[in-house]
């Protein structure tokens, strides 16, 4: 019998030979237990047992997170027991609210991806540099950070607020290790701490998570990755790409090319028309499957524009939809 736990427990075992099934399998799911993703399909006038291949399944509107609660329910368990993430904003700005009955799930997930590219957390020291972030509750960027600090085991680990030269003092004691050395910040932050100390941090992973918050004018990515690479004297920044609509990470070791785990997909949609999910299409809007979804929607239409390299699977992040918020883990640029 299908249910959630079932979609958790199967999670890992995705790969490129069964994913569709997997995706068609876990849409047919949430298109009878998400009421919201439901009426969604039936507005469309959609019939689900109609639904056979990848690009034919409908995806969510993102905005559809702050303005419903989109849970898929299963009967098994309590809705009232659900916990949620919240979107950063600014003052005033409705936030995206993503419901989900198990955080450990969540982490779990996160470790997962992050190991699979990078390696055992256990090898690393873990520096979040999080201002704005840390202020709030409920985000989800802070818990899969705090998950990463507490796994690295390191005293050497933990949260910068600010903490410009205190945290540049522990990055030197760090790399006297031999351990490798994580430094994962917000945007406007790494900006300041480049132009404003210009360390040398060789041999460090810097990641940037995205998220000016109003401090600072958005930049494209190739624009914001010179500053840092010539602040920090590296030759190349990392980059994560998430989003509290998403339990999911991918993650971008090189000029912002990002890879996404086996039970992710990124779709590109016509720009001009969203329901055309032409698999030729390279350049567009961006559309993400995200299997790890289980309790609210994995197919989620993005309000991000994007390029996919069907060579490599690798896709990139080229700005946004004109009349959407910015979200701090995307930039803008004019196509």
């Amino acid at each position: 019998m299908q249910n959630a736990q079932f979609f958790k427990d199967n999670l890992f075992s995705i790969n490129a030979q069964n994913f569709e099934e997997y995706a068609l399998s876990l849409f047919r799911w949430q298109a009878e237990h998400n009421p919201v993703y439901k009426l969604y399909i039936e507005n469309l006038s959609i019939r689900v047992e109609e639904v056979k291949r990848l690009e034919h399944i409908p995806f969510l509107p993102i905005a559809f997170f702050k303005d419903h609660k989109v849970v898929s329910i299963d009967e098994t368990e309590k809705t009232e027991s659900y916990t949620y993430y919240e979107s950063s904003g600014t003052t005033g700005q409705q936030r995206s609210r993503h419901y989900l009955a198990d955080t450990e799930f969540y982490l779990k997930v996160c470790r997962q991806i992050f190991e699979t590219q990078y390696g055992k957390l256990e090898d690393f020291h873990v520096f979040a540099l999080l201002p704005s972030y840390l202020e709030r509750k409920h985000a989800s960027l802070v818990a899969m950070a705090d998950h990463f600090i507490q796994l690295s085991q390191s005293d050497l680990s933990g949260f910068y607020l600010n903490e410009y030269d205190r945290l540049l003092a522990q990055i030197q004691e760090a790399k006297k290790t031999g351990r490798k050395v994580l430094l994962l910040g917000v945007t406007f932050a790494l900006l300041e701490l480049a132009e404003n100390y210009s360390p040398k941090l060789e041999g460090v992973i810097v990641m940037e998570t995205g998220g000016m918050k109003g401090r600072r004018k958005e930049m494209i990515r190739q624009e914001l990755h010179y500053i840092l690479t010539n602040g920090f004297q590296l030759n190349h920044i990392h980059s994560e790409y998430g989003m509290t609509e998403l339990l999911s990470q991918a993650y971008a070791h090189y000029k912002g090319l990002f890879q996404c785990p086996s039970w992710m997909r990124v779709l590109i949609r016509d720009i001009n028309d969203p329901f055309c999910l032409d698999q030729s299409l390279r350049y567009g809007g961006i559309n993400v499957i995200d299997l790890a979804n289980v309790h609210s929607c994995a197919f989620i239409e993005t309000q991000d524009l994007g390029r996919y390299h069907h060579e490599t699977g690798y896709f990139e992040v080229l700005g946004r939809f004109d009349q959407s918020d910015v979200r701090g883990c995307n930039l803008m640029v004019a196509l």
